[in-house]
Parts: structure tokens; sequence; C-alpha cells
């Protein structure tokens, strides 16, 4: 039982940085491991960054480890993704997920979540 809604997307340039932002409501939302993925047209779903519930512990993607930072509010129930140094590549619409099992360890894998939001576009110009 959780309800998720991202919110930060929009319109940046090459360079340029941007922060999204989860927010999650439920009685377990605070005890589910959360994660960002993305999606283009054409191109498959990928996971992004995941923090834990456990230990906050998180993981990364290759593709953005080093420039995405993916932090959590458990008291507001809100996590953010933090981006920098934004490619085009990076434009996608980015979805949050909430894992099915409570306390599990982090995933970047779309089958571990039973818990999806609608989705908040990033756009990078070239």
């Amino acid at each position: 039982q959780v309800q998720l809604v991202e919110s930060g997307g929009g319109l940046v340039q090459t360079g340029d940085s941007l922060t999204l932002s989860c927010a999650a409501s439920g009685y377990t939302a605070t005890d589910r491991a959360i994660a960002w993925f993305r999606q283009a047209p054409g191109k498959e779903r990928e996971g992004v960054a995941c923090i834990a519930s456990r230990y906050g512990s998180t993981i990364y993607d290759d593709s953005v480890a080093g420039r995405f930072t993916i932090s959590r509010d458990s008291a507001k129930k809100t996590v953010y993704l933090q981006m920098t140094n934004l490619a085009p590549e990076d434009s996608a619409t980015h979805v949050c997920a909430a894992q099915t099992v409570l306390w599990d360890d982090c995933s970047l894998q779309a089958k571990d979540y039973g818990y999806w939001g609608q989705g908040t576009k990033v756009t990078v110009s070239a």
C-alpha cells in the first residue's frame, strides 16, 4: 500500500543540474527501498539509482555514477535524485518505484518493484 508522486522534471541545457523528488505515502512506504528508473522512447527501461530502507545504502547504474546522488528524507517520506552535468542522453521520463519486499536490499531490476509513480519528464537540450 504505497503511492508515489514524482516532480521536478523539466527542460535544461547540457551541463545543467536538476533535482527530482518522489513523495511517498502509505503505511509502509518508509520501510521499502526506493529507486529511480528512466525510459526514453525506443529504449529499454533503465534502473538509475536505489536507496535502501535498511542502512540507507545506495547503488547507481554505471552511466550515472559520480553525476547523480540519491537521498531520502524518511520523516517526510521523500526521495530525491540530484542530477549534475546532464547530457542529452539523460533525457527520459523518470519514474520512482518502491520495492515489493519490506527492508529488502537495493536493486536496479524493475521486477523487484511493486509500486510505481507516473513519472516526470527530463529533457536535456544539446
